[in-house]
């Protein structure tokens, strides 16, 4: 019997799979459906402190616009207070959802000001939410900012959090820092439960026939597993704090990975968001088929396996293992050859 149970900020999940924030997550029906394809937990999409206050500025002027004109116009449209403005309609969400399903639901809250952070944090926690993942995403680009007050905001956001709240918070992090590993100790010293490894850094595209800047955001490849996979087996068995791999899990193998590197969960995006919510379902019998093959009885058994703190080549980890591979050049022909693909194509289920 394979036991794919996990736990992850203290709660208590049937597999490592999790649902990270995404559009999957904007309606119940499909939530509903996760859940019944095997999502273990479900990330919900981030709530953004400078959305809400832009949405109630513009309610603002909608519902004022041309009152001081007639004295009728007082009353000829409903009051603010009749309006859902604010985070109102995200709460109203998490409570939805939470009636909907069996599992966790993590609320993901991206602040603007320390007082936001606070005030969402308490209203997150009070419709429900089993957890909330703060989705801590700014660039600096102040030149008189240093590195190290960029590094203190971080802490003092993690600090008011958990000050504010009862229940778990984990950090999603960018793995843009000079030291990963003592942010991520830092991190967890000032309350964080768990950290999740990474975020992605989304960079702007330039229109050549509009000649206009705009957004632009790609799914992830496996190739992006490696970054999260790296940091997860250092700091496994180093920090007491759950830790979840994120960016570039498309597959059983990927799960594998990022367990054996030392993952609470792994969460999942794009791989959804390309083969829909059934997906979840091949890579649960995959993970397990895996499993029977290789004689593991639990999650648990392969957890951290192939850190660094228990694997047998610590080096693989650090610079040795960098100048073996600069220097071996089967990994280069390798990589010439036309068999090689660089995004994986995983075919008819």
């Amino acid at each position: 019997m394979i036991d794919l149970t996990t736990t992850y900020l203290g709660l208590d999940l049937r597999t490592p799979l999790v649902v990270s924030a995404s559009p999957l997550s904007q309606q119940i029906d499909t939530i509903k459906h996760l859940q019944d394809t095997g999502a273990a937990a479900i990330v919900l999409y981030s709530l953004f402190e400078e959305q809400l206050r832009r949405e109630a500025r513009e309610l603002e002027s909608h519902v004022s616009a041309g009152t001081e004109s007639f004295a009728e116009s007082l009353t000829y449209l409903p009051m603010r207070s009749e309006f859902r403005t604010g985070p109102e309609a995200y709460l109203c969400h998490i409570e939805a959802a939470k009636n909907s399903v069996r599992i966790p639901i993590i609320a993901s809250l991206n602040g603007a000001t320390l007082d936001g952070w606070t005030k969402y944090a308490r209203a997150l926690e009070d419709a429900g939410a089993d957890a909330i993942e703060c989705n801590i995403y700014f660039i600096p680009t102040d030149l008189d900012v240093t590195g190290m007050e960029i590094e203190q905001r971080y802490i003092d956001i993690v600090r008011a959090v958990r000050s504010s709240v009862r229940i778990p918070v984990a950090v999603k992090l960018s793995p843009f820092f000079s030291n990963t590993a003592h942010m991520a100790k830092w991190l967890v010293e000032a309350g964080a439960q768990g950290l999740v490894l990474f975020n992605r850094f989304y960079q702007p595209d330039i229109d050549l026939d509009e000649l206009e800047v705009r957004p632009s955001i790609l799914v992830s490849t496996p190739q992006a597993l490696r970054l999260p996979l790296t940091w997860i087996g250092i700091l496994y068995g180093r920090i007491p704090a759950s830790l979840a791999g994120t960016s570039g899990v498309h597959s059983a193998e990927d799960v594998i990975k990022l367990l054996m590197a030392g993952a609470d969960v792994t969460m999942l995006c794009s791989a959804l968001l390309a083969r829909g919510p059934d997906y979840l379902r091949v890579v649960e019998r995959d993970l397990r088929a895996w499993m029977e093959e290789h004689d593991y009885k639990s999650v648990r058994e392969m957890q951290g396996s192939m850190s660094q703190l228990r694997g047998s080549n610590r080096s693989a980890f650090e610079r040795a293992q960098y100048m073996r591979a600069v220097k071996d050049t089967t990994y280069v022909e390798r990589a010439k050859s036309p068999d090689v693909r660089m995004v994986e194509d995983y075919g008819p289920e």
